[in-house]
């Protein structure tokens, strides 16, 4: 395997400066692309979901946890499986404290098919503290397009909910490759209909108009939010 080009101080400034105008070329696109994406339509949830949880039955609504948002990731367990997917366990170990989330009234949440009983042993094996849920009695992940026909088979990915009073909306989803580069705060709020809540985003207002707190974007240390 080929080391890169060994070159002058000055003659790598010159090639750091070109690639840097790429670089920030993608991240206007990549804003822009953010911004499409806030603008989707979205599409109320009228079918009840159950799910099984720490503290029992729950439905879409309570995964929320009284926020403004919920990002669901669907992650492969299956019923008859033992232990969640190795992949999808490296996905959920980039998962950081979500105090941060919470701040801009997100609340984060895991999915599987495997039974409640199944998920709280290898939650434990893995150390993990974010909300896990069951959705063996529903149709929750076949019904979002996360369960292949043959197999049938798990498929992992991500889903962002909005929520407006007690009425749910489904705003975004991904997988596969969709799921490239996420993994911390500010990628997974570039999902959903909120956004970042950064002064210079657009449409501008949103958060507010849904009451999620005023100074909520400010980063803090994990400890220093209030919930």
């Amino acid at each position: 395997m080929g080391l890169p080009n060994v070159v002058t101080r000055e003659e790598w400034l010159g090639a750091r400066q070109e690639l840097l105008a790429r670089e920030k070329a993608a991240t206007r696109a990549r804003d822009a692309l953010n911004a499409q994406r806030r603008e989707l339509p979205m599409v109320e949830i009228e079918k009840l979901y159950v799910f099984e949880g720490p503290d029992g039955k729950a439905e879409l609504l309570d995964l929320f946890e009284g926020r403004s948002q919920l990002i669901v990731y669907h992650f492969m367990f299956g019923p008859d499986q033992d232990a969640g997917c190795p992949n999808c366990s490296a996905f959920l170990d980039q998962i950081g404290h979500l105090s941060h989330l919470r701040a801009r009234g997100t609340e984060f949440a895991t999915v599987s098919r495997a039974p409640f009983t199944k998920l709280l042993p290898f939650k434990a094996r893995m150390g993990w503290t974010v909300p896990w849920y069951s959705s063996a009695t529903s149709d929750f992940n076949q019904d979002f397009g996360f369960v292949a026909d043959e197999g049938p088979r798990d498929l992992s990915g991500l889903s962002c909910f909005l929520r407006d009073g007690d009425r749910v909306y489904h705003t975004y989803s991904t997988t596969g490759r969709g799921l490239d580069g996420i993994g911390s705060t500010t990628s997974l709020l570039d999902l959903t209909a909120l956004g970042r809540q950064e002064e210079w985003e657009e449409p501008a207002g949103r958060a507010s108009a849904l009451g999620v707190p005023a100074g909520g974007a400010r980063v803090r240390y994990h400890d220093e939010y209030l919930d």
